[in-house]
């Protein structure tokens, strides 16, 4: 007779202050096991830091694990509140490619319907990009840029096999360069919108747990 799998952990981690207020006000609800949501400051080093030290936990040993918040669009025709899901991240210590994109993308469109859904690699960056700078990243076939995610995704493969994904809100992009979140529509779109996409992290995790055929 076949074990049918419980619930596991799920850690979402995010950088920032208003993301983390972002994800502990949105909708708790249906979510298929214990949710740790983690602010783990801004940068590469301080996600790495703070992620390792989370996963040795034993009771998140075998958590999935999701980054999100905010992200700088790459691509012309980019908008705030448009969302990116990341086929992979990628820094210059390794690139970890994303797990069930496809069910993430689909749980998201019926999250936040009408919202552009972005599919494609996820650069990082250990510097707010501006300028000139998105387009030689965009040139690497990248199409969003953060600090956090690529160091987070790869902190968790690294202390043990686990599902990981990466799912940003772009909250400035080309032709909509912000100079502080928070402080024009773009940056309140953006938190809006990932107030209501935890829905569909759940949903993501949930489908992890199916046994599979």
């Amino acid at each position: 007779m076949n074990r049918q799998p419980g619930p596991s952990p799920l850690l979402i981690a995010c950088a920032l202050g208003i993301e983390h207020l972002a994800l502990r006000t949105g909708d708790r609800g249906g979510a298929g096991g214990p949710v740790t949501v983690l602010r783990t400051g801004m940068g590469p080093k301080a996600a790495e830091r703070s992620v390792t030290r989370v996963l040795a936990d034993p009771a998140l040993g075998e958590a999935a694990v999701l980054a999100t918040g905010f992200c700088a669009g790459l691509a012309p025709g980019m908008h705030p509140g448009d969302l990116v899901v990341a086929e992979e991240t990628r820094d210059p210590r390794g690139t970890v490619a994303g797990v069930g994109t496809d069910r993430l993308v689909k749980e998201l469109a019926r999250a936040v319907p009408g919202r552009t859904v972005h599919t494609g690699p996820l650069t990082g960056s250990d510097h707010v990009v501006r300028g000139p700078e998105r387009a030689s990243l965009l040139a690497t076939g990248a199409i969003a840029v953060d600090m956090e995610s690529a160091a987070t995704l790869l902190s968790a493969v690294l202390t043990g096999a686990r599902p990981v994904a990466a799912v940003r809100v772009v909250v400035d992009a080309p032709e909509h360069e912000l100079v502080r979140i928070g402080t024009v529509r773009g940056g309140i779109s953006a938190f809006r919108v990932l107030r209501s996409i935890l829905p569909a992290f759940f949903e993501w995790h949930r489908s992890l747990l199916l046994p599979r055929r």
